[in-house]
Formats: structure tokens, sequence, C-alpha cells
């Protein structure tokens, strides 16, 4: 079967058509299920993360020789990365292949990254698209089963412990006043030395987010290390899901970021990470939601006497004003 006729009986197939295009692409896919790959499907990951358009251009059977593994390998790999079979991959990757062309042209237009004589209408134009797709792109990286999961275990710990360093700690800052309000214990912490304090502290019954977009940053890889080894549940917030960080927690949640205005402080990295901590304490939210509708109306009603209440403001009266100021 040739690749048009893959994709046309694929686009025939609603069971399928949708899995495949949707979602995150299919690189993506192969690196966040990588750690998790036996050495079989590692050789085919490897060929398709060397040659991403090789489905394209080979049969299963082609594709396994190129791996050194066999037709039923491939298949069993496809399963993993979220595909029902090799069509629905082959799918997918004529899908990626056309958003790649797809950004090019973008790219010239107003995905590129700003310059110094660009227009205000054109950075904020450019600003605008890219957080857009990051948010668009994290929210299809999203493994909803898996941060379910990380929800349950904060609904139910005696602790949380967040990590962060620089920019990440307003993140971590943000979701601990958010899980406290709804009766979490939570502390954050941006720096690593009271940070591996409380690591260390931790246990069975306690989980711990280290928050890094690069998932390179050292203090936070060690605080997260610390608590993994006292028996805490670890969970990483990461841009990359084959980094330092991620690879030494138990569980991690993949953000995206285009990374293409000043860095190292790109706003857009900010929002895909808010939006899914966003999401994390609102899944913890419905876990405990009777708990969470108290503790936030008690929460409000404290900090009622010191909020300003609206007074409705009168039309303009020329006599009205004139009798107040005589």
């Amino acid at each position: 079967m040739n690749v048009a006729s893959d994709l046309a009986s694929a686009s025939n197939d609603p069971a399928q058509a949708p899995a495949a295009v949707n979602g995150p692409g299919v690189g993506m896919r192969i690196q966040s299920r990588l750690p998790q790959m036996s050495q079989a499907m590692a050789k085919i990951a490897a060929v398709l993360l060397d040659s991403p358009d090789a489905p394209l251009r080979l049969s299963i059977t082609e594709l396994a020789e190129s791996a050194g593994t066999s037709p039923a390998t491939v298949t069993r790999f496809c399963r993993t990365i979220g595909f029902s079979g090799y069509v629905p991959l082959r799918v997918a990757v004529a899908s990626d292949v056309g958003r790649e062309r797809a950004r090019e042209t973008w790219s010239e237009d107003i995905g590129r990254a700003f310059g110094p004589d660009d227009s205000p209408t054109e950075v904020m134009s450019t600003l605008l698209a890219a957080h857009t797709r990051s948010l668009h792109e994290t929210a299809d990286l999203v493994d909803l089963a898996r941060l379910e999961r990380i929800a349950a275990r904060v609904a139910t710990s005696e602790h949380v412990d967040l990590y962060g360093i620089g920019g990440s700690a307003t993140m971590a800052e943000e979701m601990q006043s958010r899980l406290y309000r709804i009766g979490i214990n939570s502390h954050y912490w941006p720096e690593v030395h009271t940070g591996l304090t409380s690591a260390a502290l931790q246990d069975e019954h306690c989980v711990a987010i280290g928050i890094s977009n690069t998932g390179r940053t050292e203090e936070t890889i060690q605080m997260l290390e610390c608590a993994r080894s006292t028996g805490a549940l670890t969970v990483a917030v990461t841009n990359s899901p084959d980094s330092p960080l991620a690879r030494i927690a138990d569980e991690h949640i993949v953000t995206l970021a285009l990374e293409q205005f000043l860095q190292p402080d790109d706003l857009s990295a900010k929002h895909s990470q808010l939006f899914v901590l966003d999401l994390l304490y609102l899944l913890v939210a419905q876990k405990n939601f009777g708990r969470t509708t108290t503790t936030l109306a008690a929460s409000a009603l404290a900090v009622a006497p010191h909020r300003r209440s609206a007074r409705p403001r009168r039309a303009h009266d020329p006599i009205q004003h004139h009798k107040e100021n005589a």
C-alpha cells in the first residue's frame, strides 16, 4: 500500500483519523515514551528521530529492516506511542510534515522572532501568535491520565513541596498559593538550601514538584532528587521530557514554548507552565470538592473587609454638582 492510499484509507476511517492527526507530533510522542521503550523499540525510535519522514518512504517491512527489528515490533512501537498501527502513524507523520511546511511559511510571516526594526503592531502579532501556539501545543501534549494520577496523590498527600529557581520560582509560588487556599499543606522553595532541608523531611505520603523550563537547573534537580530519596512522589514540570529533571522524576508534565524571543526569560514558557499547573490545581480541587468550596469561601470571607465596595456612579448632574460645591 502506498502513502496516498494509506492516507485516503485513514481519512475514511473515523476511528483512526482523529487520533493520527490531532495531538502532539510523532517526534514528541517518541521522546516522551523513549525511557520506557525496550531495546528493540528504541532502535525504531532512533530511526524515526533521525529521519522523521521515513514512514512516508518505507513500508512497515522496510522500516523494520532499517531498524534491525521485525514488523511486529514496529506495530507494537506504534501502539506504544499512541497509534493503533502503521497506517495511522504514516498519517500522523504526513500531518507533521504539512505542519512543518506551514510553520516555515508562518516563520516567514509573523511567526519569526521579532527584530529591532519591527513596528509595535508586528511585535504584538508575533507575540500573540507565539503564545497562542505554545498553549495549544502544550494542551496537545497533556497526558490527562497521568495528570489525574498526580492530582489524586496531591489531594491525599500530607505535604507538597514545590521547587523552582528564578522565573520558575514564580510559578512554584503561584501553585503553592492555590493549593494552600484549598486546604493542601504546601510550601514552595526558591532557594536550594532551604529546599533541600524540606526535601529531606518528606516521606511516601508527600509529593514534590520541580519546575524548570529547560529541565537542567541544577538546584531544582538536587531538591527533587533529595525528595525522591525519601520516598516522596516526584513530579517534573519541564519543556523537555528527556531532560535530567524529567529522568529523575517519577512523573513528568511536558510544556512547550517556542523560545524565540529574548532569552532566558521568554514569558511564553511561563504561560505554558501556568496552564498545566492550573489544570493540575483544578483536578486536585475536584478530588476534594467539598473541602475546596468550604476553604475558598472561608478565605474569601476573611479578606472581604479589606476590599473596598464598588459605589455606583451617578450620571453627571450639573445642578447637583453645583449644590455639592456650593
